[in-house]
């Protein structure tokens, strides 16, 4: 298995599970870009948002709440935060399996990069 994401989620690499459920992960990112940078992912490897179809809009859904969940159980709903998935080289992805970051702890900067 070559997805590092995967590889967590099966137990074979070490992270620190902040959060989990029957569809979705999230752990810290191992480089912080924010005093609070988390990732969420699907337990199911998908490579990204635009490779998903009819099947994974579901697990995309499920996603999203434990992006809102994790994001709530740290306080950062108050101040704000933000969440990003990159998708494909030109836009940063580097993981190629669906992942949202949940940056928060700090202003963020418009525009980002």
């Amino acid at each position: 298995m070559d997805c590092i994401f995967c590889q967590i989620v099966a137990g074979e690499l070490p992270a620190e599970r902040l959060y989990e459920d029957d569809d979705t992960l999230a752990f810290p990112d191992l480089r912080p870009r924010a005093p609070h940078h988390l990732l969420v992912i699907p337990k199911r490897h998908v490579d990204s948002l635009a490779s998903t179809n009819d099947d994974d809009w579901a697990v995309v859904a499920a996603c999203l709440h434990t992006v809102q969940r994790v994001a709530r159980d740290r306080g950062l709903d108050t101040a704000g935060y933000r969440v990003v998935s990159n998708i494909g080289s030109d836009g940063g992805q580097t993981v190629n399996h669906l992942h949202w970051h949940v940056l928060g702890g700090r202003l963020m900067t418009w525009p980002p990069g």
